[in-house]
């Protein structure tokens, strides 16, 4: 069979694969019943199989949905990610759906891929996180054209209209810092990503107030921009060691940065949390291996994955719409354990 260009076909195409009128095509692909059954299924099984796709042939073979969801994300390695998929998985299967997962390896470009691949693929909808780069959204614009629901969950963009499923960043933010600073610490440093994705950004902004709430002075040498991967944590460590004098305590809003960041310290006879307190986020397994246990965020990510799987499932059955600006918060608290505890009679 030859093979078309699936975002170029038309029922033309159609028609001339299988030597038949345009006009034919076209009542059969609007369920006209002056075309037999029989040859509006074959016009049908043509048309899909060549990628086309139109609303109202979507719409007209909605008897016909794939019943497969496309879920992006922007990377494999943490429980959060295992957790997220956990709860979409329950949700999704339930419901008799089954589900594609894509991740972008926190490559915008390789986003890009995944979305036009789920497309093709004729998914009923879409479950996304951004990832780490991503600062243009036009590829999820063929989903939101042909009515096919879109929801976001974790690291989401504000200007898009679909449903946002997240933490609140800023509140954790700054009950993260508040505690480091009843730990009686002063100059509280922060090892954060990209300022361009909303979790990293309003994290920032929660410890930047509560300092500012505390009479502490906000200083850029104490604010470390970088992948927030265990490199990272390493080469953070080296950074903060440099400075003079070195920060009391650390913020670190991802665990495994955090986890190789105190490694580092320790490699260099700093003590945690003597010398310098550490607080991650996530709540990740490593929080609870590492020595000192990790003080963190606790970010129920299976939660997280069975409303956003919820949301989306209610829109595919007509029970709500997606299509709008609508953010659901999940419930995250702070987990307080030896690394961030200057008082060695402070309770956890």
């Amino acid at each position: 069979m030859h093979m078309f260009d699936k975002k170029d076909v038309t029922i033309y195409d159609i028609a001339r694969q299988m030597d038949i009128s345009t006009a034919t095509v076209s009542r059969a692909l609007n369920n006209n019943t002056s075309i037999s059954e029989k040859t509006r299924k074959k016009i049908q099984e043509t048309a899909r199989e060549l990628g086309y796709r139109n609303n109202n042939f979507a719409k007209n073979l909605r008897n016909q949905n794939s019943h497969t969801i496309g879920v992006i994300i922007h990377e494999l390695v943490s429980s959060f990610t295992n957790s997220v998929l956990g709860g979409i998985e329950k949700i999704t299967t339930e419901a008799g759906y089954d589900i594609i997962i894509a991740h972008s390896s926190e490559k915008m470009a390789k986003e890009i891929k995944n979305t036009n691949n789920l497309f093709h693929k004729r998914v009923d909808g879409i479950i996304a996180s951004l990832a780490f780069d991503t600062n243009d959204l036009s590829h999820f614009e063929p989903f939101k054209e042909k009515n096919i629901p879109l929801i976001f969950f974790d690291r989401v963009d504000e200007s898009m209209d679909s449903t946002k499923v997240i933490i609140d960043n800023y509140r954790c933010g700054y009950i993260a810092t508040k505690h480091l600073i009843d730990q009686g610490c002063k100059r509280i440093a922060i090892i954060t990503g990209t300022q361009q994705r909303n979790v990293y950004s309003q994290r920032f902004k929660g410890y930047k107030d509560a300092l500012l709430d505390a009479g502490l002075d906000f200083k850029e040498d104490l604010v470390i921009i970088n992948d927030l991967n265990a490199v990272s944590g390493a080469e953070a460590a080296i950074q903060i060691m440099g400075l003079n004098p070195i920060p009391d305590a650390a913020f670190v809003t991802n665990d495994l940065t955090a986890a190789v960041f105190m490694k580092k310290l320790k490699e260099h006879g700093i003590a945690v949390p003597d010398d310098i307190a550490v607080i991650g986020f996530n709540n990740d397994v490593i929080s609870q291996i590492v020595e000192p246990e990790l003080t963190t965020i606790d970010y129920p990510g299976f939660l997280m994955g069975e409303v956003a799987a919820s949301r989306l499932i209610d829109h595919l059955q007509g029970k709500s719409n997606v299509n709008q600006l609508s953010t659901i918060i999940i419930n995250s608290e702070l987990i307080v354990r030896k690394s961030s505890l200057k008082y060695r009679n402070a309770a956890s």
